[in-house]
């Protein structure tokens, strides 16, 4: 009679004694012990991919002019939370998986087993052995994305100080708006609570039909508190800064941000031509100042507003039935999927604390 049971461990935490290495060889009674945080990290990386795609093909069916930034507040929350929830009521034991891959191959069945890289031990005591590194990448990169963060929060506190100490702390209106006037930094908006716009001097000096836009343009987000909205979003970037797709959904929320914006800009002062124009002066001169956000997070962005401002492309016919239905595919695709797990769920699709096969006898 023959034995195999497989213990596999999600985490990052220190090797166990004794099971830093699974040996090649293969006997009745072996238990294997793996950790799996490579795959996780490609689960949660998926998850949230499918859906940036899924958000991409619902913005792609939106009409001009609708608001789009919604799309990507529902989809990051999700694309975190979603994994978390499926660890428990919808998951697949790779345990047991591994445990009957295990025991056809001790039974010298494997050349009748499709070759699955994912259910080779071998493979898990590979990928096991980076545990370190992943370990130490994730420390550096939350460390560095929150010493990021203060100092810009510091950088821009500096700003708004100096800002205020040369106007007596009053803010002086400018075409109805309340700014902060800087020697470079800006046109931007600042704050989380109570928001500040950051005008430049060179703004003050543009023609008042341009200065309109511009100063209207930071009202909208002001009035929005899009700084807000976007400061919540990136908090997830500390705790994953890994996840590839964390980073692109929030790039497309910037995105989308900017143009519900330029849309509101347009609606209010008209002429979206003008207001493309200027959009391309204030990006060229905006260059040579200091950045209020990763370059990462801009870069691209204007070419895609000013096609969806002054020349949006139309859906066909036959799109308008076939984004929406790639859309709900890549919907259902996330809804099906299951978290892979260690150990036996009591939601698992694969339940069996060990797999006891009786070999034939001839």
């Amino acid at each position: 009679m023959t034995e195999v049971s497989a213990v596999v461990k999600c985490g990052f935490g220190g090797r166990e004694r004794g099971a830093s290495r699974l040996p090649r060889a293969r006997n009745p009674g072996q238990a294997y012990t793996v950790r799996h945080p490579v795959l996780c990290i490609l689960y949660v990386t998926l998850v949230g991919a499918c859906l940036g795609m899924a958000g991409i093909l619902v913005e792609r069916a939106l009409p001009q002019g609708w608001a789009r930034r919604w799309i990507w507040c529902a989809i990051i929350p999700v694309s975190m939370f979603l994994p978390g929830y499926y660890r428990g009521h919808h998951n697949w034991s790779i345990t047991a998986a591994l445990a009957h891959q295990t025991s056809l191959t001790s039974l010298g069945q494997a050349e009748r087993t499709a070759s699955f890289a994912l259910l080779d031990a071998d493979w898990w005591a590979h990928t096991s052995s980076y545990d370190t590194v992943i370990n130490q990448f994730w420390l550096f990169a939350s460390a560095t994305l929150i010493a990021w963060a203060l100092a810009n929060a510091w950088r821009v506190s500096r700003i708004v100080r100096l800002s205020r100490r040369q106007t007596d702390s009053r803010e002086p209106i400018v075409d109805g708006v309340p700014v902060l006037v800087t020697e470079a930094t800006g046109p931007a908006t600042v704050g989380l609570i109570r928001s500040s716009v950051l005008v430049p001097q060179w703004v003050l000096a543009l023609p008042g039909s341009d200065r309109r836009y511009v100063l209207r343009h930071e009202e909208e987000h002001r009035r929005a508190h899009d700084g807000l909205l976007l400061f919540v979003a990136s908090l997830p970037l500390i705790l994953m800064p890994w996840n590839l797709a964390l980073w692109w959904n929030l790039r497309r929320l910037c995105l989308a941000v900017e143009m519900d914006c330029d849309n509101r800009v347009v609606s209010a002062l008209g002429d979206a031509h003008s207001y493309g124009a200027l959009l391309l002066k204030v990006a060229e001169v905006g260059n040579r100042g200091l950045r209020l956000q990763p370059a990462f997070l801009g870069i691209g962005m204007l070419e895609r507003r000013l096609t969806q401002l002054l020349a949006p492309t139309q859906l066909r016919n036959v799109q308008r039935l076939v984004v929406p239905a790639l859309a709900l595919a890549l919907l259902a695709l996330v809804a099906w999927m299951p978290h892979p797990i260690s150990g036996y769920g009591a939601h698992a699709h694969i339940t069996s604390a060990a797999i006891t096969i009786q070999p034939s006898t001839h």
